[in-house]
């Protein structure tokens, strides 16, 4: 079992507050967005092991869970995880702040990821390139579980809702829109006025979107969260956008299930994220990056859905399971009493536990909240102690 020592990504959107509150640290003053926790290339965490007894060096060092893995995929994921997986670890896991909303976006499924990137790699499409669409051939179904209230937005409104959501604004270039999702039926109207908006004149959708916000300003209510989208992205088409969306309020211990081509984003609070590692993020709006407008048609699946608000499900030896399709990552929360027994936690897929409250111990580790171990394949492991720790592993 390791400590992991994680990076703090400054993304503009972050909170300046959350994270330090939670990790017991000082505010730097610029924003604190995204803890990673996994072996992401773009910021592995770190961990520090004996050295190897075959190389010059003695003593202990720090690597890379990513270099750890590489080196020996089988013992630290496990055979069954490495012939499901690759010889690589399939989840990121995160602590996720955010101080205003981020970008709208969907994300594509397997196939089309695989298609997309591949297309991309023959057209010599450069990786870093602003333009590129598809970083890896990878999907990236997400689930963000609460630790503060925490507002997004998920999957689209029934047609005749957002119709109505949008009307009340008295906006009179809004009113075509307005027309067309009351007049054809759901998909096809929620197709056509999606393209409408991201295909509108960029100053007459500034100019609409600032009556809009205004609108929404004065009236309040559930037009509250678009005049503070307005406030962070103004003239942004994803303004209008977001109107189309559910807008999904949770509360502390409560998740949001995000699969492949349901549109969504986050707008405040702070969570526990994990996802399939991937960097695959077709965005839809409120961003200055860019949206591939085409290839983002492609893939968001325009049906109306009911916002899912899952609620973790009770397992053996006290997990509370929350459940997805996918099995890439499968995360659950221990909720550790006072004076509990320990639990067995050993299992054949690599693991990360992460301290959210109160001091666990996971072996011989005590954790503070922000803390986090990872714990190779067959490695054994009890956790006990008071506290809530959440467990991030694989399904195989």
């Amino acid at each position: 079992m390791d400590r992991l020592s994680n990076t703090v990504r400054p993304y503009a959107w972050g909170s300046v507050t959350a994270i330090p509150e939670l990790l017991g640290t000082a505010p730097t003053g610029e924003p604190q967005a995204e803890m990673w926790m996994g072996a992401h290339p773009g910021a592995p965490s770190r961990l520090t092991r004996p050295a190897a007894a075959d190389t010059a060096s003695s003593g202990t060092g720090e690597q890379s869970l990513t270099d750890v893995i590489a080196a020996d995929p089988e013992r630290e994921l496990g055979t069954a995880a490495v012939r499901a997986f690759g010889p690589r670890l399939p989840f990121l896991l995160k602590l996720l702040a955010a101080g205003a909303p981020l970008s709208l976006q969907v994300h594509p499924d397997l196939a089309q990821a695989q298609r997309g990137f591949a297309d991309e790699e023959r057209r010599g499409v450069p990786a870093d390139a602003p333009h590129r669409t598809y970083k890896d051939a990878n999907h990236k179904p997400e689930l963000i579980c609460a630790l503060t209230h925490f507002e997004g937005l998920c999957g689209f409104r029934r047609p005749a809702e957002a119709a109505g959501l949008i009307a009340a604004l008295g906006v009179d270039s809004l009113k075509p829109y307005v027309d067309l999702l009351r007049a054809r039926p759901e998909d096809g109207a929620l197709r056509e006025v999606l393209t409408a908006i991201l295909t509108a004149d960029p100053d007459e959708m500034a100019h609409t979107v600032a009556e809009a916000a205004e609108a929404a300003e004065r009236l309040g209510g559930a037009h509250a969260p678009y005049a503070q989208i307005a406030h962070h992205y103004p003239g942004d088409p994803g303004v209008i956008a977001a109107m189309l969306l559910n807008h999904v309020e949770l509360q502390p211990g409560e998740a949001m299930f995000l699969g492949a081509g349901v549109p969504h984003a986050y707008l405040g609070g702070l969570g526990v994220e994990i996802m399939a590692n991937s960097d695959n993020v077709l965005r839809c709006g409120l961003t200055p990056k860019h949206v591939d407008v085409p290839e983002l048609l492609r893939i968001v699946r325009f049906e109306a859905t009911e916002p899912g608000i899952l609620r973790p499900e009770a397992a053996p030896s006290g997990e509370e399971l929350y459940e997805t399709p996918v099995d890439e990552f499968r995360l659950s929360r221990y909720v550790l009493p006072p004076g509990g027994t320990s639990v067995d936690l050993t299992a054949a897929t690599p693991q990360i536990f992460l301290c959210t409250a109160g001091a666990p111990q996971a072996g011989e580790m005590a954790l503070a909240p922000g803390e986090s171990v990872f714990v190779p394949a067959g490695e054994t492991v009890e956790v006990a102690g008071t506290g809530t720790l959440f467990r991030a592993t694989v399904v195989v």
